[in-house]
């Protein structure tokens, strides 16, 4: 049995957010972190802090998203693949940058191999910080773009 939702964080969700309908189809993208963002998400997907039961649900395809969660800084090798994969998501499409570096290129900033941060390779909505992230501070994101 799962325990009662936490309180809400305050404040707007983006606009494009409105047109979800309390519902958010994410497709996650992997630009070249070390994993442990993924570890994150994989708990708030989890039973325990379960996103899914605010509306937010993981899946496969871009074409059947509405939102892209983005972790690790973006490499050269992945700077095309996320354009084309942002490209694929059908508009309103959202952009998440999940850990800082996804939001400014963390431990890996200047580094030889990496082009920039999420948001020097496509237009990005939602910052989440941290080195990774807590499950609770990634579904309090998610929870703020579903609006539950």
């Amino acid at each position: 049995m799962a325990e009662p939702a936490p309180e809400r964080e305050p404040g707007e969700p983006p606009a494009k957010a409105a047109e979800l309908a309390g519902s958010v189809q994410i497709r996650h993208v992997d630009a070249g972190s070390c994993n442990g963002c993924e570890v994150e998400i994989a708990s708030a997907f989890g039973p325990v802090y379960d996103a899914e039961r605010y509306g937010a649900r993981l899946v496969a395809s871009p074409r059947h998203a509405d939102a892209l969660l983005v972790t690790g800084p973006v490499t050269r090798n992945m700077e095309v693949a996320l354009r084309r994969t942002h490209d694929a998501v059908p508009e309103p499409r959202l952009v998440i940058a999940l850990g800082d570096c996804a939001r400014d290129c963390g431990a890996f900033a200047g580094a030889y191999g990496v082009a920039g941060a999420v948001s020097d390779v496509v237009p990005v909505d939602v910052e989440v910080p941290g080195c990774p992230p807590e499950p609770e501070v990634i579904v309090a994101a998610l929870r703020g773009l579903t609006g539950r």
